[in-house]
């Protein structure tokens, strides 16, 4: 005659858990680099005598465009009565703008095995 030992697990609720989000909305100002180019024109006299009509000329920002004409002397002769310069001048500005972000929380509740909720 032998003894054996065995064993079995058996299981038993000891508790429950429910677990819930919530949504909501956050309002708030993001920082934002807004850019405006702005152009000034400037009306340079020059009453310079040319053999032939220059080029518009581009020297960084600066574009000088040659208005010419042609006067009559005894032989015609070509000057550059004036030049327009056209200088283009960037700004930038900081602004800020309304934003509506989501974030979830969860809340965790602990509920006794009895509870049937």
């Amino acid at each position: 005659m032998e003894e054996r030992a065995t064993v079995t697990k058996e299981k038993i609720v000891t508790g429950r858990v429910r677990v819930s989000t919530h949504t909501e909305a956050v309002e708030s100002l993001v920082p934002l680099e807004l850019g405006r180019m702005e152009v000034e024109v400037v009306r340079v006299p020059v009453d310079r005598k040319v053999d032939k009509a220059p080029e518009v000329v581009v020297e960084g920002d600066l574009t000088i465009i040659p208005i010419v004409e042609e006067r009559l002397v005894v032989l015609r002769e070509l000057y550059v009565r004036e030049e327009i310069h056209i200088r283009r001048v960037e700004h930038r500005d900081t602004t800020e703008v309304p934003v509506t972000t989501r974030r979830q929380t969860a809340s965790v509740e602990r509920l006794l095995p009895e509870d049937d909720r």
